[in-house]
């Protein structure tokens, strides 16, 4: 029995434009024609279209469909074993994407409620990246620490948030003149600096002891984002996060009783 491409494209869910290009593409060639010139589909055609949309369906290119059937030496069930690994490699990937989108919905909800003029009153050049923020949270998902962090940020007021980033803005200002001035990372100056960048986050934010302070700092030198949030682009320069890694690093190791010997770079 013969089928024309109009009924094909009823039964099996595709256009005929699809089953044309099919057909261009050597994939799919009706068996035969009508008198007329039209195409004609046979039993065996339809094995095949079913054939073409199975590998579709696992998101098989055309050309790879088309060197399975038409190379002998070719194992179709290392192909799809083959693709069996890239889906599930891809189900684990929308699994995160799912959970980053989960969080990021948490961080709007708990956000800090102000006007865009609030917002830039208060904030300034620091500007809040959502994706750092949600891939952070993601990261710190089960940590007590970051969700007291969360928590407090949300019941801040609008004055709460002037007086820290107040204290914020007069930190900054000090980091950076002891970088200008060439003061060592590990100095007394520059660790008296990290350690009250430390008790600037527990006050406001959660309990911050030097390892957790030294992890945080570590961020600023694999993150761009992260050092944004404490130091704006405009005023950044080159080997500043370095610096204030160092000096949060030395200034942990002074709590520990540690030696923080002079260096002979910043």
């Amino acid at each position: 029995m013969s089928y024309s491409v109009g009924q094909v494209s009823a039964f099996a869910g595709v256009t005929v434009r699809t089953l044309h290009h099919y057909d261009k593409a050597g994939l799919l060639s009706p068996s035969d024609r009508s008198h007329a010139g039209y195409r004609l589909y046979s039993e065996a055609d339809l094995v095949r279209l079913q054939q073409i949309l199975f590998y579709r369906e696992l998101g098989f290119p055309l050309d790879e469909i088309a060197v399975i059937f038409k190379d002998p030496q070719v194992n179709p069930l290392e192909r799809l074993r083959a693709r069996q690994r890239q889906l599930s490699e891809e189900i684990a990937r929308l699994q995160r994407l799912a959970e980053v989108a989960e969080r990021a919905i948490e961080v709007q909800k708990t956000g800090v409620s102000l006007t865009p003029q609030e917002r830039f009153e208060v904030f300034g050049e620091i500007t809040f990246d959502l994706s750092y923020a949600t891939e952070a949270e993601l990261k710190w998902a089960h940590s007590e620490g970051q969700r007291e962090a969360m928590a407090r940020a949300a019941a801040h007021t609008k004055e709460d948030w002037r007086q820290l980033m107040g204290e914020a803005a007069a930190w900054r200002a000090e980091l950076l003149a002891a970088f200008d001035e060439g003061e060592l990372s590990n100095g007394k100056r520059a660790m008296d600096l990290a350690e009250e960048h430390r008790l600037h986050i527990s006050r406001w934010f959660t309990s911050c002891p030097p390892d957790m302070h030294r992890r945080i700092a570590e961020d600023f030198v694999a993150d761009p984002r992260a050092f944004a949030l404490v130091i704006p682009p405009s005023q950044q320069r080159p080997g500043l996060a370095a610096y204030t890694c160092k000096a949060v690093h030395a200034n942990a190791a002074r709590h520990a009783g540690g030696r923080t010997d002079s260096e002979e770079d910043r």
